[in-house]
């Protein structure tokens, strides 16, 4: 059937309409910020006592004058209850950072927590990175009206509608945008925190039934809070980090506080008897959890490593890493024994590379652990890590890739789920560990802020590295070798040996060898 040709008068409407779209396009991708209002510089609340908290930890602190307290969080069901209980107990403040918060059942329910101890009277700060705010930004505008709590975004997008607005963005401003604010705390009455490398959302507490995270954070108690503290009040103050209502002004009048109280109320009515709702309660896993803060490890030998709040202002320092790797680096330089490193996301790049090199020749046994490509959640980003893995298994560094799913009989490390690495954590000489947000990659070192704590425990950096041994066994991970006969890879676990990526598909291969062929290291 011949196609009718478009009426004369109607083409010059078509054109217009074309026009206007590229223009709007255009515009979005230029779209710039306002002016960053003034506001007033805000600190955190000092300690006292009289809350919940106070009374659970101050006896524990008092007994252990000048040192911090540390305990390991592995578990991610334990992860979640320690962030809802802590919210429950809070009498003073609530500050919050973090890099991804998802509306799912874990987020919702911390939420609701967050927004309950507001209705209580105490003063709430949560610093978002933008890139998950912004699509959020709605909800965040109407608890940003709850008169005890206060909402900021890292480094905002000037545009808030829609994936293609975003997707514009990064062309026009791609410098800017591409530097995001990768911190995580989440500190209480300046009594306790929790950092690490989880975010808010299920995958990150072992409710997903898709795919889990492995995942790590330690809980804090004495003066580490404060400098935790005094970390998070420079990000909250930093002329980086803007009021919600100052970016996204304009809030819809149907959606009240209220009515997002209501709609965080609904998990805990429809997830019935979810052990993630019993661990909010008086349950036995609370009642061990309350155990634990008497357990802690005190210590005076720790060290918070973290990020200048305008890094994601300055140019690219290529000469100067990021005080984080600067202060993880210095820790294993001064050591002389074992090192073993836990990153997901493993980039190591030439100075990585060979640095980890000189110290498998001077005898230093050194073991890694990242993620598999069938395992990683980021394809690209293994694309980079393959640059270097064949030049550290010849040299001496041992590597383990962790499977997507664990063998059968293998206890329960991610539930019944596929399983992810996300933890970033190093054990240094079997008695100093980190945990953090750090990945060893270039986004981390060079794009993103970060933060991690530097602790000297035997007993603590004993648990981390159990961990490791564990999650490194034939049931969780494959032993990365080198065949010298074929000159080629092997995959080891206890069924045998495979000489290509293990579970990968076609895509994800094509992905990632699509990576290693380009210059795309730095932005990984």
């Amino acid at each position: 059937m011949a196609t009718r040709p478009a009426p004369a008068d109607a083409l010059p409407m078509t054109l217009l309409r074309r026009c206007w779209w590229i223009a709007a396009l255009l515009l979005a991708g230029c779209a710039q910020l306002p002016s960053r209002p003034d506001v007033p510089e805000q600190r955190a609340i000092g300690v006292a006592d009289g809350t919940r908290l106070d009374a659970e930890v101050a006896p524990a602190a008092a007994r252990h004058p000048g040192e911090s307290g540390f305990r390991l969080v592995a578990d991610g069901l334990e992860a979640f209850a320690l962030r809802g209980y802590t919210s429950r107990a809070a009498g003073r403040s609530l500050d919050i950072q973090s890099y991804i918060w998802h509306d799912d059942l874990t987020g919702r329910l911390l939420a609701a927590e967050v927004l309950d101890a507001a209705d209580r009277g105490v003063r709430v700060r949560v610093l978002l990175d933008d890139l998950d705010a912004r699509a959020k930004s709605q909800v965040l505008l109407a608890l940003d009206h709850h008169p005890n709590i206060s909402i900021r975004v890292y480094n905002p997008f000037a545009t808030r509608d829609g994936m293609l607005g975003t997707a514009l963005e990064f062309a026009g401003s791609f410098k800017r945008v591409n530097r995001r604010a990768h911190n995580k705390s989440w500190i209480v009455d300046g009594r306790v925190a929790i950092t690490g490398g989880r975010n808010v959302g299920n995958e990150y507490f072992m409710a997903s039934p898709e795919a889990n995270f492995q995942d790590l954070d330690l809980l804090v108690a004495g003066p580490a809070v404060d400098a935790l503290e005094a970390a998070f009040d420079g990000y909250w103050n930093s002329t980086m980090a803007w009021p919600i209502r100052a970016v996204d002004p304009d809030m819809p009048a149907t959606l009240t506080l209220d009515t997002v109280r209501a709609n965080l109320r609904k998990p805990a009515r429809d997830a019935g008897d979810s052990e993630w709702i019993a661990a909010l309660g008086d349950s036995d896993a609370l009642a061990r959890i309350r155990t634990g803060y008497l357990g802690m490890r005190w210590t005076r030998q720790w060290r918070l490593l973290h990020d200048a709040p305008d890094k994601l202002a300055t140019p690219i320092p290529e000469a100067r890493p990021s005080p984080v790797l600067a202060g993880l680096r210095d820790a294993m330089e001064a050591g002389a024994g074992d090192i073993a490193i836990i990153s997901p996301y493993f980039v190591p790049g030439d100075g990585g590379t060979e640095a980890l090199l000189a110290g498998a020749r001077n005898g230093r046994p050194i073991r890694i652990l990242t993620n598999s490509l069938a395992s990683n959640d980021v394809a690209a980003v293994h694309g980079g890590y393959v640059r270097a893995r064949e030049a550290l298994v010849r040299g001496g560094v041992r590597l383990w890739e962790l499977k997507p799913r664990q063998d059968q009989a293998a206890g329960s490390l991610f539930g019944s789920s596929g399983a992810r690495l996300h933890g970033k954590a190093a054990v240094i000489d079997r008695r100093t560990l980190f945990v953090g947000s750090l990945n060893l990659d270039p986004r981390s070192i060079q794009l993103n802020s970060e933060q991690g704590l530097l602790v000297t425990d035997e007993a603590l950096a004993g648990q981390l590295l159990g961990l490791f041994e564990t999650m490194t066994s034939p049931a969780h991970a494959w032993a990365i070798e080198w065949d010298a006969a074929r000159q080629r890879l092997l995959w080891r676990d206890a069924g045998g040996t495979r000489d290509r990526e293990p579970d990968a598909s076609f895509g994800r291969r094509a992905v990632a060898r699509l990576a290693y062929w380009l210059p795309v290291d730095p932005l990984l």
